[in-house]
């Protein structure tokens, strides 16, 4: 397995900005009826996760940008292999895709916006404490 000293990699693996060992999110992307529940402290370095009351709102900006993104693939992949068909192929096409990539797009834009905003530095010789409840 990578080394957990990189925080791309701890970000994508979706762990703790300070420790890059504790989970940030509660269950897996794939459980969907709690993919957003996350952590309010990490459970191995007790870092708390929301640096100011509102703080994720920034990360709807985030994943606009991510849904931009998907948008623009998913309608470069339909004109390519689809040989430019009707608009509805389109539409239907970036709907579902967003839909899909919803779980992914909430995660990972709140972790954006924790590593890049947060103002959390990772520290290896972070003290390892007992999770709060």
């Amino acid at each position: 397995m990578a080394s957990r000293s990189s925080s791309l990699l701890a970000c994508a693996a979706g762990r703790c900005p300070r420790c890059h060992q504790g989970p940030v999110f509660k269950t897996s992307a794939l459980n969907l009826a709690h993919f957003q529940d996350m952590h309010d402290y990490c459970p191995v370095c007790g870092q708390h996760y929301e640096p100011e009351p509102g703080f994720f709102w920034g990360a709807m900006y985030v994943s606009y940008a991510f849904s931009v993104a998907i948008v623009v693939a998913v309608g470069l992949a339909v004109y390519v292999l689809g040989h430019d068909p009707d608009t509805w192929v389109y539409i239907v096409s970036a709907a579902l895709a967003i839909v899909l990539f919803m779980p992914l797009t909430f995660r990972y834009s709140r972790l954006v916006m924790l590593y890049l905003f947060g103002g959390i530095d990772y520290n290896p010789a972070a003290p390892v404490r007992q999770a709060r409840r």
